[in-house]
């Protein structure tokens, strides 16, 4: 069930489209998010065309009820398929408000449940370890170095820290200007460890890198070359890091999911890391709640001597 092996009949491109457009400068999701949308609908598109249908007035309910058991009979997650259905759901909500399809097929579409898993969460001796393992002797190893406690020190998401320019971070101040999903922007605080490690980097790293850029170059954390760093680089350096470390597979979310678990087993409370974390929802950031628990179960179980 390949989009790419069909021509899409021209409704279905025109509906695609405008998914495209809608996703990208109404709602500003960032562009890995609208590419996922838009291929989830497009093999919708491949489906319906396979089955005759040219145009999106043309699905029904039971279209796309069939839509979603043929994902689950192609071998695809449940969490895949959910997020496919959320695409579907929202691609008919926006033809139905343009007029584009009578009636909004998709308003009763519903999920496959999904397992709630708790975020993996490193303890704060790996953490601890991990932010010392990059080279401090290299231009690369202070790079890192700053990404590693940017990203513990803010509970940044990947794309918000190497989407930071130099006047983002204010040092004096331990702030950090943060721009989230849909160009939510939130003022972080950052510790003296996160400050230090940038500082440094900004004095002795950057600039070996910033010397290679054809123009002035405003990113905070640069590429070799001199371009602003992509995410793909930066998840290698913090695997790297890991591998050094010895603290097994890491990633930069689970320096977030760090960050917040950390912050709620110091005491504080959950709206403050929901602001933190610029999360819309407080369901999103109680799951938290739920790793520090599982925690300290853990804590007693080991420590209590009739546990």
């Amino acid at each position: 069930m390949r989009a790419a092996e069909q021509v899409m009949p021209p409704a279905w491109a025109h509906a695609l489209a405008a998914f495209a457009e809608h996703l990208r400068d109404e709602r500003a999701l960032a562009a890995p998010t609208v590419t996922a949308y838009v291929a989830d609908a497009m093999q919708l598109a491949a489906f319906c065309a396979e089955h005759g249908i040219a145009d999106p007035d043309e699905v029904e309910p039971l279209v796309l009820r069939r839509f979603l058991a043929r994902l689950g009979a192609d071998g695809y997650a449940r969490t895949s398929t959910a997020r496919k259905a959320a695409s579907v759901r929202s691609l008919f909500r926006l033809l139905a408000r343009r007029g584009l399809v009578d009636s909004d097929p998709a308003a009763a579409l519903g999920s496959p449940k999904t397992p709630r898993t708790l975020p993996k969460v490193l303890r704060v001796d790996q953490v601890a370890a991990l932010l010392e393992a990059p080279d401090a002797a290299t231009p690369e190893g202070l790079r890192d170095r700053a990404l590693l406690e940017l990203l513990y020190g803010s509970g940044a998401r990947i794309a918000e820290a190497v989407g930071l320019d130099v006047d983002d971070v204010d040092l004096t101040a331990g702030t950090v200007l943060l721009f989230g999903k849909r160009a939510r922007q939130r003022l972080v605080p950052l510790g003296e460890p996160a400050c230090l490690a940038i500082e440094r980097y900004l004095r002795d790293g950057r600039n070996a890198h910033a010397a290679a850029a054809e123009d002035v170059a405003t990113a905070l954390l640069l590429a070799q070359r001199g371009r602003r760093w992509d995410p793909r680089d930066a998840r290698e350096a913090v695997a790297k890091a890991a591998a050094i470390a010895g603290v097994g597979h890491a990633t930069p979310h689970m320096l977030r999911h760090s960050y917040a678990t950390h912050l709620l087993e110091g005491g504080g409370d959950v709206r403050t890391v929901q602001e933190l974390l610029g999360h819309v929802a407080l369901a999103t950031t109680q799951i938290y709640t739920h790793v520090s628990r599982a925690h300290l179960r853990s804590t007693y179980e080991h420590a209590h001597p009739r546990s």
